[in-house]
């Protein structure tokens, strides 16, 4: 009897509270007022979004970061750049992640989007360079110069112009042009001057009256033509005495 006095007295005060309302338009309920800063629990899971990047040390946010699919490793976008482009720079072929013993490779896909165009062009031609098998490779021997170049034809070549610096140079011996010498008897002219290269070029230059440019101190040789050299640094001289050319270096022109 009692359960059912307070079933009713609930259902009365129910219906008061309903008619008070239908009566009176104006009338609202306020909405509970929401409590907008941040629990200690949105804190830690906000603070826990950042990733410590173990090349600059410092705390990154995570879509800052950069992982390596192969490791899992992760590192910040800025120093991830800096250690790709400084490897392409060093003409380092295997690009590895930078983690401390970790030897996972970088993929070259995953990383177009953090690589400037122009590094990234180089490292697609460490690549390719890297397939070309070392016995095709031949590298042209003037410092100035060490294009590489391939002979992919299986045949043994001797004498081969770069296609920079249009110099010739044995592919067999890897020096320049010994013109006038076989590759036997080069070989031994190299052992008997203890492999001293400029020894062996002076030695050249006297056999085949070579003359050395006097600004670029490159040996030119004279097949043809007058006495008037034009280096190829565009420096101009008597292939005779070696001084510079002018109108006036008469005695010389008189004597070709």
């Amino acid at each position: 009897m009692y359960a059912e006095e307070i079933q009713f007295h609930e259902a009365l005060m129910a219906s008061i509270f309903t008619s008070e309302l239908s009566s009176n338009p104006s009338s609202s309920v306020e909405p509970p007022i929401l409590n907008t800063e941040p629990s200690k629990f949105q804190s830690r899971v906000q603070h826990s979004s950042q990733c410590f990047c173990g090349i600059c040390l410092e705390n990154k946010e995570s879509w800052q970061m950069f992982t390596n699919d192969q490791c899992s490793h992760s590192f910040c976008y800025d120093c991830m750049t800096s250690h790709i482009v400084t490897k392409i720079q060093d003409k380092l072929k295997d690009m590895t992640c930078p983690a401390p013993n970790c030897k996972a490779t970088l993929d070259f896909n995953a990383c177009r989007s953090i690589i400037p165009d122009d590094a990234l062009v180089q490292w697609d031609e460490l690549l390719c360079v890297s397939l070309i098998p070392e016995s095709q490779k031949l590298y042209c021997p003037f410092s100035d110069c060490s294009a590489m170049l391939v002979n992919d034809s299986g045949q043994v070549l001797r004498k081969i112009k770069c296609l920079i610096c249009k110099r010739s140079f044995c592919a067999e011996c890897r020096v320049p042009w010994h013109s006038d010498f076989t590759c036997k008897e080069f070989q031994k002219l190299y052992d008997r001057k203890g492999g001293n290269d400029d020894k062996i070029v002076k030695t050249l230059a006297k056999k085949k009256n070579w003359q050395k440019c006097p600004k670029c101190k490159m040996y030119v040789e004279k097949t043809e033509g007058c006495l008037h050299i034009t280096c190829r640094c565009k420096y101009e001289f008597c292939y005779r005495c070696g001084s510079k050319w002018s109108d006036s270096h008469g005695s010389c022109r008189q004597r070709s």
